[in-house]
């Protein structure tokens, strides 16, 4: 986001409001600690691998706890540094105080009984596994159990006790990085699956003995998993689905299924495609709608990867949508930006149009959540649903793609 000319009269930190979720679900969240022993690194305590992970999921009706916090306090302010959240508002980090905003889940209550299908989450290249919680939520409201992941020494991660290992701190990634990046994401994913599948079987702590939600092995369905992901999570998605078939399905937020896309703009996964669904849910940039002749401007990896897919498949474009504007980041500038000036719309839409597009943030959320929620439903769930079937006249805004 480019810097404004507007006058930073308010000093004290901003935060923000998240959507609550649609859902007839209460939701509750976990923080858990894995160390991965087949694989190894130098700077952990331990040697090994280590990840933080939070699980939302259903929780019982009746279920009294303490709200969860948005993001642990260092991991927001190293993670606020590294992104210029609060750097872009023309202010230090901390000014935006993520760690004061609450989310809708609480802490480690117990889960709702029933078997709940099972939905991974990779975030975005040196983002946080908390910068999709309004999708997150809206997930495990309608009674889907979301583990989100954080990818070591990409982001900022905060561990038990304070513990703080930092990121990459760079958005752009050179593409032997980027390709290493991946295949780090790809084992945590696969990780993660074996230490669910043990939470399933039996294993009743993290690595740290912290205890699991009361209900929550018993809940796991993961005969019934899925993935989704953003940018570099979607493709972890499909490149995690093409060599694990445990993920019985993926959804990819505006992510390039190549490692670059202007220098080789197709991959094996483009190439070949899956043998299982995969919805693409892309902006402008990703789309050869907005403007097939302009070869960096869309996204070639898609259009192979739609020729070769083997399995079920929809591609929707969310019209004048930014990249950025497929994570929370697209109702929380706009929050923000209300706050800084609101006596000055035009200023405010300005803003939002650099960093977000034209789309209008509230429309484009409940229209990222529907389709996300309705998607899972039907490849999970084998709920069929009409909001897949063609355009809409609830959002009218999304484009099918063919």
């Amino acid at each position: 986001m480019r810097r404004f000319s507007w006058t930073m009269k308010r000093m004290t930190a901003l935060t923000f409001d998240v959507p609550a979720p649609t859902g007839p679900d209460r939701t509750g969240t976990s923080a858990m600690h894995l160390v991965d022993s087949t694989r190894s690194d130098a700077s952990a305590p331990s040697g090994q691998r280590e990840l933080m992970v939070n699980v939302w999921y259903p929780a019982e009706p009746d279920a009294r706890g303490e709200v969860a916090r948005y993001m642990p306090p260092k991991q927001a302010l190293a993670w606020d540094e590294d992104t210029r959240l609060s750097g872009d508002l023309g202010a230090s980090a901390g000014f935006v105080d993520l760690p004061e905003v609450r989310t809708h889940s609480l802490i480690d209550v117990p889960v709702r009984p029933g078997a709940h299908p099972v939905v991974l989450f990779s975030p975005g290249y040196y983002h946080s596994r908390f910068q999709n919680t309004a999708h997150i939520e809206e997930l495990a409201s309608h009674g889907y159990i979301v583990v989100a992941m954080d990818h070591t020494h990409e982001t900022p991660v905060e561990f038990p006790g304070g513990r703080l290992v930092p990121g990459t701190g760079e958005p752009i990634a050179t593409t032997p990085t980027y390709r290493s990046a991946i295949a780090a994401r790809v084992a945590d994913t696969r990780f993660v699956l074996d230490q669910l599948a043990g939470f399933r079987d039996g294993v009743a702590a993290d690595a740290d003995g912290k205890q699991l939600p009361p209900g929550l092995a018993a809940a796991l369905d993961l005969e019934r998993t899925g993935m989704f992901g953003f940018s570099a999570g979607g493709y972890t998605t499909a490149r995690a689905m093409f060599v694990d078939l445990r993920i019985a399905a993926g959804a990819n937020l505006d992510g390039t299924l190549a490692d670059d896309k202007l220098e080789s703009p197709t991959s094996e996964i483009s190439e070949r495609g899956l043998d299982r669904p995969l919805l693409l849910f892309g902006s402008d940039g990703s789309q050869r709608l907005a403007d097939p002749n302009d070869r960096e401007h869309y996204d070639l990896s898609w259009v192979h990867f739609w020729k070769s897919h083997q399995s079920w498949k929809l591609n929707l474009q969310l019209p004048g949508a930014k990249h950025i504007a497929f994570t929370d980041l697209l109702y929380v500038y706009a929050d923000l930006l209300r706050q800084l000036v609101p006596n000055d719309l035009e200023l405010r839409q300005l803003a939002s149009n650099r960093t977000l597009g034209t789309v209008d943030p509230a429309r484009g959320l409940a229209a990222q959540r529907a389709y996300l929620t309705a998607y899972f439903d039907q490849v999970l769930r084998h709920n069929p649903s009409p909001l897949l079937n063609g355009p809409s006249a609830d959002f009218p805004e999304i484009t099918f793609v063919p």
